[in-house]
Order: C-alpha cells, then sequence, then structure tokens
C-alpha cells in the first residue's frame, strides 16, 4: 500500500480517514497543519484531539507551523477583498494553497511519499482515455465538499485520496464509535476557523478594518439610512440593514469607492448573467465553444442550468437559463455535469 500522509484537523471525519486508511494497511502519518493561535479546530484545540487520535492509532503526528503562510495566502487575501467590496471565498484559496500544495511538498521531503488524503467528502476518478484526473461530487450529497476543492492542480489530484467520498456522514460517525475513536462525539465544525477563533466575521474584521460610516442607498441614488462599513455587508443581506422600506429590501451592491451600500427589492438582486475569472479546469480542458453545464455559485446551493461562454485569459461569462438571486462577487462558481467536477472561478463585481 505505501506510505501515505494525512490532514488531520482534529475533528472525526480527518480522524476516520486517517483509521481507514490504516485498516486498508498504508504506512499512515498524521499531520496537522498549525493555521493560527487560538480554539477551533485549525487551532490549538485541533492540534490536541488530532494528536490523540494518532496515538490510538500508534501512528506518528507530525505539526507543521504554517502560520505565516496563512497569514499572507488567507487573512490579508479576505481583508483585502472585504476592504474592496467583495466578498471572498476563503476555504478553495485556503486548500490549494495552504493545505494540499504544502502537504504534498512536506510528504515528498520529509517522508518520500506521493501520496497524501484529508476528511473532505469528494471522490477523484482518473479518465481511461486521457489519462486526466477527475474530481466527483462525494456519495452523500448533503456533505459534498467538491465545490470548495474546484481550484486542485492535476497533480494534487494524482496524489490526493478521500477515504470518506464513498460514505456518508453516518457512515462515517459509526466507523468512529466501532474503533472508539477519541473524536467519536465531537460535534461538527459549522463556521470557518476565522469565525471560530474570532467570535464572528465582523469581529475578525474589525480588527483589521477601521468602521467608516456611509451611505445606504436605493438603486435609484436615494439615501435611505447609513452604514458602518461596506464589510460588514454581502450581496444577497435583508437582516440587519437597519432601514424601514415598504416592501423588504436586500443588498445588491457594495461601492467600496465611495462607501456606499446599495439595496434592491428582489426583483433587482436577480442577475441573468456574470463573468468569472481565475478559472481553474479540473475534470475538462478549456472548451473553445460554448458548453452547457450545471452551475453552483455558492456551497450547498442547488445546482442551476448555464450556458458557460469563454472569454480567453482564465475568464468566462455564465448566462443562467433563468435569473439568480445572490451572485456575489469573490465567491466562487463552480460548474459540474452531473456530478463531475468540470472548473470554476471567481465572480467579478458587475461594472456599474
Amino acid at each position: 500500500m505505501g506510505r501515505i500522509v494525512v490532514g488531520l484537523s482534529g475533528g472525526v471525519d480527518s480522524s476516520v480517514a486517517a483509521a481507514l486508511l490504516v485498516e486498508q494497511g498504508y504506512d499512515v502519518i498524521g499531520l496537522t497543519l498549525w493555521l493560527m493561535a487560538g480554539k477551533g479546530q485549525c487551532c490549538s484545540e485541533g492540534m490536541v484531539d488530532a494528536a490523540r487520535i494518532c496515538e490510538q492509532l500508534a501512528i506518528p503526528h507530525e505539526i507543521v507551523d504554517m502560520r505565516q503562510v496563512f497569514k499572507g495566502e488567507i487573512i490579508d487575501y479576505l481583508v483585502g477583498g472585504y476592504a474592496a467590496g467583495i466578498t471572498p471565498l476563503p476555504c478553495s484559496q485556503c486548500n490549494r494553497m495552504v493545505k494540499f500544495g504544502p502537504m504534498l511538498t512536506y510528504a515528498r521531503n520529509t517522508w518520500q511519499s506521493d501520496q497524501i488524503a484529508t476528511g473532505h467528502y469528494a471522490q477523484v476518478s482518473q479518465d481511461a482515455v486521457t489519462g486526466r484526473y477527475q474530481l466527483r461530487r462525494a456519495v452523500d450529497r448533503q456533505k459534498d465538499q467538491s465545490y470548495f476543492l474546484y481550484t486542485l492542480t492535476q497533480e494534487q489530484l494524482a496524489a490526493v485520496q478521500f477515504p470518506l467520498g464513498g460514505h456518508t456522514k453516518a457512515d462515517t460517525r459509526a466507523v468512529a464509535a466501532r474503533l472508539g475513536l477519541a473524536t467519536a462525539t465531537k460535534p461538527e465544525s459549522q463556521d470557518l476557523c476565522l469565525i471560530e477563533a474570532h467570535g464572528s466575521m465582523q469581529s475578525f474584521l474589525d480588527h483589521y478594518i477601521a468602521p467608516t460610516v456611509g451611505d445606504i442607498v436605493d438603486t435609484a441614488g436615494r439615501v435611505l439610512g447609513q452604514h458602518t462599513g461596506v464589510h460588514h455587508y454581502t450581496i444577497g443581506q435583508r437582516r440587519g440593514l437597519g432601514i424601514a422600506a415598504a416592501e423588504p429590501l436586500y443588498v445588491v451592491g457594495l461601492d467600496a469607492r465611495q462607501n456606499r451600500v446599495v439595496v434592491g427589492t428582489r426583483p433587482e438582486a436577480l442577475q441573468a448573467s456574470c463573468t468569472v475569472r481565475a478559472i481553474n479546469w479540473v475534470s475538462q480542458a478549456a472548451p473553445t465553444p460554448p458548453q452547457e453545464v450545471q452551475v453552483q455559485i455558492r456551497y450547498q446551493a442547488d445546482p442551476v442550468i448555464a450556458t458557460l461562454v469563454p472569454l480567453g485569459a482564465g475568464r468566462a461569462s455564465l448566462l443562467f437559463a433563468e435569473p439568480q438571486f445572490g451572485v456575489t462577487p469573490g465567491q466562487a462558481a463552480v460548474w459540474y455535469a452531473d456530478d463531475l467536477l468540470l472548473g470554476g472561478g471567481l465572480i467579478e463585481p458587475q461594472e456599474p
């Protein structure tokens, strides 16, 4: 079976992934990336639980300090995005730049292994004709995390295993209970690691971005109220606007340059299309003609039909079959053919 390095966060999913690989006969090395100080699965608490699991499984446990990399690739990326009026998606960036890339380098340089694994719910296959590695949804569609993995490269997909891809969450809990793992009854993390560490996204952002009072305006430019910073808002938001109106209003635009939050009715919050940049083609090469795809514009959103029109230079237009609500600049649009993840990219802000 050979040697494999398994990323351990201290949660039940990565614990079971490591345990399953031990049962299969792999020489397993547990690796925890230290991303930040504080509470949460990416922090001190997670490292302790990961160490306990490695002790139970009788495998080595290594900790690599990635705090500076995490700050440069994720914290600075997030803060810069929110300050510019977009809502960045840190998990995909983190997977490629902080987790999978460094994990593979560590496995090769320290343990002479070309194999890594994580507890993500996703599946990898290989096209028998082209040899291209393909990313597929997990069997458990409610837990599927392929959306966050669209940035992975062919080199990374060739090296990675997802032992939980063919399991349901109930299966995972059952395996953990059967093996008596220390994390078997550990609650599932519901929040982004930064929220776990800071208490809320607003608290995290306020640590880096000074509040600046500005106007909340409607789509005609009429002032309806005031805000304390565009970084406190996201497209599609309805609650917490602090303004009274005859009908529900939603955030439809964030103008960081003029420090304005633009609100509108639900019809005004719909978009017929969007442009995507920084595209990573995963299970297929970049197409030349337009292509019909099933696109997901946020995690756990239902896929919708769209026509993808390549624009060159890593960009494309997505023309939705029906207008979509809450198309958010900075978030990922990821497109599929049934369970096969074809590619994805970052949604660009609309032209004013």
